[in-house]
């Protein structure tokens, strides 16, 4: 598979799909719903735990997974965002870490060989979400204590191993280590993965990693105050396969940000924005055309390698995308002297 996905990336520019959450929204399920039979007398409220829909309503998972794949996506990510103990600590479901990451997996994965056996020529890959957890171990929630921090580097590494044991068993094809605010975080599911390959000899070679940071405002810095050059060096020191910005901001305010990627990274390039910014009632106004017109100028300007669509975007955003990408190679891997010798790696 590691195979068929360089050739895929070499040749054209991939698509991602779109928002999980937005299309989850759209069915409107009650507590009970969230509960299914199984957790029917679970102790605490299950509302709003997306993750947990892969074992109480797979379905819904799988039918929005087709979505996406009808719409034109190449690479579909699994329903994990939020399936580490570290998370699943807020709904007192931290035992259910690897079922929940192996079930989730799996229907993304059924899902892919239905459109894969399809069409053998258009191949679909499965990237296993790992997203930043409810905490940070760069900065002190408690501003009376700055020393503080609620969780460690190790328990973290701890936390993504169990998630990411449960991603690989359940078949999934690329690690995509999303919505970074803090590139500690990160670097502790990098290097969790890295660990986790090295003593597992019977699992085979690692597979290739997605990394994508969040710049949280205006002034171009992640949460932990990164620069998009700083944070690029500082994910450089493993041979990833992309590097790329997802959520916060819409694809127009992200641009300068996907420009000095392109320029500097020696990985392929992905973005997937949010449909705008959110309107008063937290919801994305932007529509497919207008979000696939501001994209466009990135395909263009040879930015991307990998395009695809965060919170507010819907397979009718991601179609309007691929009908855009199919008509622009993929950027190439810039060859780049003088850089920092951490992030002069072989790219994927």
């Amino acid at each position: 598979m590691n195979k068929i996905l360089t050739e895929a990336i070499k040749n054209r520019i991939l698509i991602l799909d779109g928002a999980m959450g937005t299309m989850i929204q759209r069915y409107k399920f009650s507590e009970e719903d969230y509960r299914g039979e199984r957790f029917k007398d679970f102790p605490y409220s299950l509302k709003g735990n997306n993750d947990l829909l892969a074992l109480t309503q797979p379905e819904a998972i799988k039918t929005i997974h087709r979505q996406y794949l009808e719409a034109g996506a190449d690479i579909l990510e699994t329903n994990t965002f939020n399936s580490t103990s570290v998370s699943m600590a807020d709904y007192h479901m931290e035992d259910l870490v690897y079922e929940l990451n192996y079930m989730a997996a799996r229907l993304a994965k059924e899902a892919t060989a239905e459109y894969t056996a399809k069409n053998p020529d258009k191949p679909r890959f499965v990237a296993g979400s790992i997203g930043p957890t409810s905490k940070t171990t760069s900065l002190s929630p408690d501003v009376n204590n700055p020393g503080y921090r609620a969780v460690t580097f190790d328990e973290l590494v701890e936390s993504y191993t169990e998630q990411i044991r449960g991603l690989v068993d359940g078949g999934v094809d690329i690690f995509l280590v999303e919505t970074i605010f803090d590139t500690l975080n990160a670097k502790a599911a990098l290097f969790a993965i890295d660990k986790f390959f090295s003593e597992a000899t019977d699992r085979g070679a690692s597979l290739p990693i997605m990394v994508s940071g969040t710049i949280t405002d205006n002034a171009g810095r992640t949460l932990s105050g990164q620069t998009i050059e700083a944070f690029l060096y500082s994910v450089s020191h493993l041979p990833l396969m992309s590097v790329g910005i997802n959520c916060a901001l819409g694809a127009d305010l992200m641009r300068p940000y996907i420009q000095s990627l392109a320029k500097n990274a020696t990985f392929h390039v992905s973005a997937h924005p949010n449909a705008g910014l959110p309107n008063e009632f937290g919801e994305y106004d932007q529509t497919p055309n207008e979000m696939a017109d501001i994209i466009e100028d990135f395909l263009q300007n040879s930015f991307l390698n990998i395009i695809g669509g965060c919170c507010g975007t819907t397979p009718e955003h991601i179609k309007e995308i691929a009908t855009r990408a199919a008509k622009y190679p993929p950027r190439a891997l810039p060859t780049l002297l003088n850089m920092p010798a951490i992030a002069v790696w072989k790219a994927f």
